[in-house]
């Protein structure tokens, strides 16, 4: 795959993951417990055999970049994981606009030699693909532009992007969030998703997954003549009047990251005992930038449907139940957390540091003794003191940010860096806000 370039979009400010994006760009934000969402894209592209990988970036950076610049391949080899960071040069001196114009800014970068193929991947989706099926149905119709799609039931596909196609597998037509008397225009033949070999269920509509395949000369063609800013909104609906753009049906596990509710529910859902979507496969490992951290130990505590990452002090009787534990975690003795992630910290703290946080009365980096946390996303390098419940008893769907972060779409999120001292309670908090 020496003729392919992927480039992954990660330049979005990410406002809908907010406040889990307030200080990272979307795709720096931990999954998994050891893992970032960044990691699923550069994954498939390497299993895929791709490794000529630029990542577009913009907002709050820096973490992405330090985690990004961890992948190296073979100084003999000619891959290569790049950033392409939003820059002043003598063709523009604006920020990017959109995906597309992310994408022209860097137009030099793909005029290399030898390479025919532009594969644009999201930064921001968990799924699994073996790219080389889909550049072979883009060669094989002889295709301009190939988008990959995936069949969703009528349910579904009015949040979506959804694509008309003819019964070559053409694209001809395309509705963003199509409204429920627009539906029958874009529904697809279970018959035709039959005999590309996967199984309707029930599943009449393609959506787009943003995952698009170009001939180079036509992007360069399409992102020279004209000002679009948007793959999904502009590039896609006018290739499909101009160019000849073909479907590559995808059939396996796929989620866009868009929301708090959906990064929740997909993290929770790996730790369920068969989970839908496996981060790594033996055959398709998820990579990441090596951590180098002992076994956790854990003492006398009671897991069940959870997993625990590297480098974690589980205490005794602690409690852990449907959750994610993430690298280096300290959890104190006889803690309840339930339905919850916890993203651990970046460091270990030394027994000194420890002592002096006890001296000036602060808690110590971590979940301490008899804490109870259900429902919750706990950032990065938060100190919650002895005895704090973090829980949301009236259900409240939405707050306003507050120091200790905000609820949002249910879910309870405390941001990075957080210290919760003794005898707080979010409950508190929330009555302010009514």
């Amino acid at each position: 795959m020496e003729n392919v370039i992927a480039l992954i979009l990660g330049g979005g400010r990410g406002t809908r993951l907010y406040p889990l994006t307030q200080r990272r760009a979307k795709p720096a934000v931990p999954i998994g417990g050891k893992f970032r969402l960044i990691d699923i894209p550069l994954s498939n592209c390497i299993n895929s055999g791709l490794k000529k990988i630029y990542v577009v970036t913009q907002f709050n950076s820096v973490s992405l970049h330090h985690h990004v610049n961890s992948y190296r391949f073979d100084s003999f080899g000619r891959g290569f994981v790049q950033i392409l960071a939003a820059q002043q040069t003598n063709q523009s001196g604006n920020w990017y606009q959109g995906t597309a114009d992310a994408v022209r800014q860097n137009l030099n970068y793909l005029q290399q030699r030898n390479i025919d193929y532009v594969l644009i991947l999201s930064g921001d989706q968990l799924y699994r693909m073996d790219f080389n099926k889909m550049i072979e149905v883009h060669k094989k119709a002889n295709a301009d532009v190939t988008i990959a799609s995936v069949p969703v039931s009528r349910d579904r596909a009015s949040d979506l992007g959804i694509m008309r196609l003819d019964a070559t597998g053409r694209v001809r037509g395309f509705l963003e969030k199509p409204l429920p008397n627009e539906l029958p225009m874009v529904r697809t033949d279970p018959a035709f998703i039959e005999e590309q070999g996967i199984s309707a269920n029930g599943r009449d509509y393609l959506a787009n997954m943003g995952i698009y395949l170009f001939n180079r000369k036509t992007l360069i063609d399409v992102l020279e003549k004209t000002s679009y800013t948007d793959f999904g909104k502009e590039v896609f609906p006018a290739a499909i009047r101009s160019k000849k753009v073909q479907v590559y049906l995808f059939d396996g596990y796929w989620e866009d990251i868009g929301t708090i509710r959906s990064f929740y529910e997909a993290n929770l859902a790996m730790a369920a005992r068969n989970p839908v979507f496996q981060l790594s496969t033996s055959e398709s490992p998820t990579y990441s930038r090596s951590s180098f951290l002992p076994a956790s130990r854990i003492d006398n505590a009671r897991i069940s449907g959870s997993l625990i990452s590297d480098g974690c002090t589980i205490e005794e009787g602690a409690v852990i139940e449907n959750s994610i534990i993430g690298l280096r975690s300290r959890i104190g003795k006889n803690a309840v957390i339930r339905n919850s992630i916890i993203m651990g910290l970046d460091f270990i703290p030394t027994p000194e540091e420890d002592a002096a946080d006890i001296q000036q009365g602060k808690p110590v980096p971590g979940i301490g003794e008899n804490v109870v946390i259900d429902g919750a996303i706990i950032d990065k390098n938060c100190a919650i003191a002895q005895g704090v419940h973090v829980t949301n008893p009236d259900k409240i769907e939405n707050t306003k940010e507050q120091f200790f972060g905000m609820i949002r779409d249910g879910v309870i999120c405390v941001t990075k860096n957080t210290v919760l001292p003794s005898g707080w309670k979010l409950t508190g908090e929330i009555s302010k806000l009514k």
